[in-house]
């Protein structure tokens, strides 16, 4: 269920409350005269199952500019008439895909912030030292750490919608994200080899890390599978199947490799990385920009009466 707070002009609050009403998946109405101050005008609170989100939302859109639409998850509710509107609305909770908060999400995801860029160069450097020490451990970790997928999220839903104006942010921030952590990651490279902490042997890789220099079919498969994953699991709210398609992608690790790479002077291992690099984030933003393109057009409750 999702708690809603709407305020809307006095004027206006009877058309609002019919529209709760009318919409399937909707309880729980409750009408506050005059007690919104800013904006000025009355608040009604209501819940909604999550199906019935795009419905409400889109059919009181008009709310954006003349009152306020906020909405919050409910972890516990605790009433039948909670649970008639659950069963009321099309679909299954899991499977709705409320399209105005995925769309905050990713814009949030596409900016280039302070944490973005901390987050993917700890991460990047994690993986440079576990592609120097041979430590599948270390990699698998710094792929877990990595931020990149919220840009990749963003471009596919830019495609999706044709925002190209979001699409090229997206790109920029990861392009930006991944100069930003493979320099700080060269640098820290190039000191560690003249201290010689490491040399040409730790470069020396073995089964357990080739992969991230032999870019094929099989690692543009596993990204399309990591891109339609993640965007199922930000669609559907969960969080923990996202970590599963960090542990997925190569992106991290290859931006890793071509940092340790270049600072050792195998100059040879660099494009390979960087090729591995470009494959999976291609293969993520096809998988995904089609998933969400499914979610749209044949998900009977994404699709009903919405505002996308």
């Amino acid at each position: 269920m999702l708690h809603l707070r709407l305020i809307t002009p006095a004027a206006r609050t009877e058309e609002v409350t019919a529209v709760l009403e009318d919409c399937p998946g909707v309880t729980n109405i409750i009408v506050l005269a005059g007690a919104g101050h800013e904006p000025k005008g009355d608040v009604i609170l209501c819940d909604a199952a999550r199906e019935a989100a795009n419905e409400v939302i889109g059919r009181l859109d008009w709310l954006k500019s003349e009152g306020s639409i906020a909405a919050e998850q409910v972890d516990l509710s605790l009433s039948k008439v909670a649970a008639d509107a659950i069963e009321e609305a099309p679909g299954d909770p899991d499977d709705a895909v409320i399209w105005e908060e995925l769309a905050q999400r990713v814009s949030a995801d596409s900016r280039i912030t302070w944490a973005y860029l901390a987050f993917l160069a700890v991460a990047t450097q994690i993986a440079g030292i576990g592609i120097l020490q041979n430590s599948p451990i270390l990699i698998v970790g710094a792929m877990v750490l990595g931020p990149e997928f919220g840009a990749v999220a963003a471009i596919c839903f830019g495609l999706l919608q044709g925002r190209w104006a979001l699409i090229v942010t997206s790109l920029k921030t990861l392009a930006a994200g991944f100069a930003v952590a493979i320099a700080i990651t060269f640098a820290c490279a190039l000191v560690s080899n003249w201290l010689r902490w490491i040399g040409d042997a730790n470069l020396v890789t073995n089964a357990e890390v080739q992969f991230i220099v032999k870019p094929d079919k099989w690692s543009f498969i596993v990204a399309l599978l990591a891109g339609v994953a993640g965007v199922l699991s930000i669609t559907a709210g969960k969080s923990s199947a996202l970590v599963g398609v960090f542990i997925s992608v190569t992106t991290v690790p290859a931006a890793g490799y071509v940092a340790v790479a270049l600072a050792l002077g195998h100059w040879d291992e660099v494009l390979p990385s960087v090729a591995q690099l470009g494959v999976n984030i291609a293969g993520m933003i096809i998988a995904g920009t089609a998933t969400l393109l499914v979610q749209r057009k044949f998900w009977p409750q994404v699709g009903r009466r919405s505002s996308l």
